[in-house]
């Protein structure tokens, strides 16, 4: 078993809210099979240190970070409320360290990597609202209640007195953590050298106290010459997994690369080109792509909240705003260090186990890069706002939307590379990025049925077995047949493009149900991958003092 190296950071957060109400946990005695138990759990992740080379930076850079890693630090405690609830009671109830270590790593305690089960005595199942919504409310509750900005990604729902359902801001609810939030951000400001990124910190410290996170998505947009970035506040759906709804707290502080960053620069201007040939009929395909968007690499120096919980980030595609990506575009940042952590301690060893000797030469980090890289220009690509007057796709599919726009962008992604390969401005063997595409999907499989990834790599994988995109040998190695994968590429771009134009919520739940699932074959051959003691993802180092500032 791998030796852990863990850092975490362990702080108490209270919240006065009394009508929500907690998982009862009691201490039990921890068995011998528990702690062989929390140690195989443990074994999932690998330790990776988060550096970067700040000598490249200027005095007021470096003096900048550690306000950045401050204000981005506070969001582990908001996504906690968000993810579970009261921490500091769920810990304390806890007397084994390695089932502490193992709570912290998943911001409560349930696995993010086997489908939320959980695995704390006294606690059951995790609730599909997590903390966003009353733990009892039902569904068919929340759509004939009358709450005030019922569809707001910005607010709680909360039982009154009565049992009337009503909702609460995330700026009420966290006010006084999001005024320290919002003070380090204008502090970092003062520092910024860059008028774009100074612009930037004063819209988002002013967002976090009011939630109108637009014209600071839209400042963000406007960033172009930046070396030091942050992503921080209420973003992703993903926790919401009612409805899909509810945005979770997160952060990120990067340093952008700029000599790869150079070599990125030039994709996005192709979407509109590359939107009139995607492989859909015209009605799916009418929205034109903002060409302002961004493609930046960078070195990702500290994760919080949200995208440091189960399988982390390595590649970020926002505003998810649609006004904004319509307007604006949006921003790709791919996150080079982070990436070069995954295919090395991961995706590697995968295909070692997985697939054929003869097609292993195809496994490359160039390729690892551009699929990864491509998955997030394609987001851009297709269709935001639903045909038939259902509104966007995302209120239309609810909480299926996440996981369908991920697969979309996987899809398109490759198709986009295609293109790309096709027109020579991509010259690497398009061999290279099928291969390690197919190895991408059992990396991103193992993340469980939970994750919307997850579930757009299962949706994948058994709609590229039905195409024959691949066969399966008879030693458990898998083979890319490539003529095969270009029909189930196009076929597939069609299907999930068509469904998001339609807003068709029940195909989406019928794709979900039918090949959202992992077969007992797969299953086996994944168990390989644990048996061989290969990580599922990677836990961080990370900070002020291992940045040496």
């Amino acid at each position: 078993m791998k030796k852990l190296i863990i850092v975490l950071v362990v702080t108490s957060f209270f919240y006065s809210c009394k009508d929500d109400k907690k998982d009862v946990v009691t201490e039990a005695e921890t068995t011998t099979e528990d702690v062989s138990n929390m140690e195989q759990n443990l074994s999932k992740y690998v330790n990776f240190k988060l550096t970067a080379d700040v000598s490249k930076l200027t005095e007021k850079e470096r003096q900048m970070l550690p306000y950045l890693i401050e204000a981005a630090n506070m969001m582990n405690d908001l996504f906690w409320y968000e993810s579970y609830g009261d921490k500091s009671e769920l810990l304390q109830s806890i007397s084994d360290e390695k089932t502490k270590a193992f709570v912290e790593i998943n911001y409560g305690p349930w696995d993010r990597l086997d489908g939320n089960a959980p695995f704390v005595k006294g606690v059951g199942p995790k609730p599909a609202g997590a903390n966003f919504y009353p733990k009892d409310m039902t569904k068919e509750e929340f759509e004939a209640a009358d709450i005030e900005n019922k569809s707001s990604l910005y607010n709680f729902v909360r039982r009154d007195e009565s049992g009337k359902l009503y909702s609460i801001p995330y700026h009420k609810q966290f006010e006084s953590k999001l005024k320290e939030v919002s003070q380090l951000l204008i502090k970092a400001s003062e520092l910024a050298e860059d008028e774009g990124l100074k612009t930037y910190l004063e819209l988002r410290a002013k967002a976090l106290l009011d939630d109108n996170y637009q014209p600071s998505d839209l400042a963000w947009m406007d960033m172009k010459t930046n070396t030091i970035d942050i992503v921080i506040g209420p973003i992703e759906t993903y926790e919401d997994q009612l409805f899909g709804n509810k945005a979770a707290h997160e952060g990120y502080v990067l340093i952008k690369d700029q000599e790869w960053s150079k070599r990125l620069a030039k994709f996005s201007a192709y979407l509109p080109e590359l939107q009139v040939g995607l492989p859909v009929d015209e009605a799916y395909k009418k929205e034109t792509p903002g060409t302002d968007s961004d493609l930046n690499a960078y070195d990702v120096v500290f994760y919080a909240g949200d995208c440091n919980s189960g399988s982390k980030t390595i590649a970020i595609n926002l505003p998810n705003d649609e006004e904004v990506q319509l307007q604006k575009g949006t921003r790709r940042l791919q996150l080079k260090n982070a990436m070069r952590a995954k295919f090395d301690k991961i995706l590697v060893p995968i295909s070692k186990v997985l697939i054929d000797e003869s097609q292993r030469k195809h496994i490359t980090f160039d390729a690892f890069f551009s699929n990864t890289m491509f998955h997030e220009v394609a987001h851009g690509l297709g269709i935001k706002n639903t045909i038939n007057g259902k509104g966007t796709v995302r209120t239309a599919l609810k909480e299926h939307a996440s996981a369908l726009e991920e697969g979309k962008a996987d899809i398109l992604g490759l198709y986009m590379i295609q293109q790309l390969n096709a027109k020579g401005e991509l010259t690497d063997d398009l061999k290279d990025n099928m291969v390690t595409f197919m190895a991408g999907i059992f990396r991103s499989v193992r993340f469980g049925a939970s994750s919307a990834h997850g579930k757009a790599n299962m949706i994948r994988f058994n709609f590229f077995k039905e195409k024959g995109a691949f066969t399966r040998n008879a030693d458990g190695t898998y083979k890319v047949n490539f003529d095969k994968m270009e029909t189930a590429m196009r076929d597939l771009s069609n299907l999930i493009l068509t469904l998001q134009g339609n807003g068709d919520y029940d195909g989406v739940a019928q794709l979900v149900a039918e090949k959202g699932i992992i077969s007992k074959e797969l299953q086996a051959d994944l168990d390989r991958l644990s048996d061989a003691s290969i990580p599922v993802d990677v836990i961080f180092e990370q900070g002020t003092k291992v940045l040496g500032l």
